[in-house]
């Protein structure tokens, strides 16, 4: 596993939070609650090659 992603998730988490903060100040909570998702969406696509990585190694790794 790459440290690399590690450190992308956290840039992307901080944006996230950085951009819903100032939206819900301005008083826009649905574009605040759009960028959360869109991060987690972002972030989820990163890690599902990862997440399928572990359930191939754990196949071989029980022999199922």
């Amino acid at each position: 596993m790459d440290i690399n992603i590690v450190f992308r998730i956290a840039a992307v988490g901080i944006l996230v939070a950085v951009l819903n903060q100032v939206l819900i100040r301005a008083g826009r909570e649905e574009q605040a609650m759009m960028t959360t998702l869109a991060g987690l969406v972002v972030v989820l696509y990163w890690v599902i090659g990862y997440i399928s990585r572990l359930f191939e190694a754990i196949e071989t790794l029980f022999h199922l």
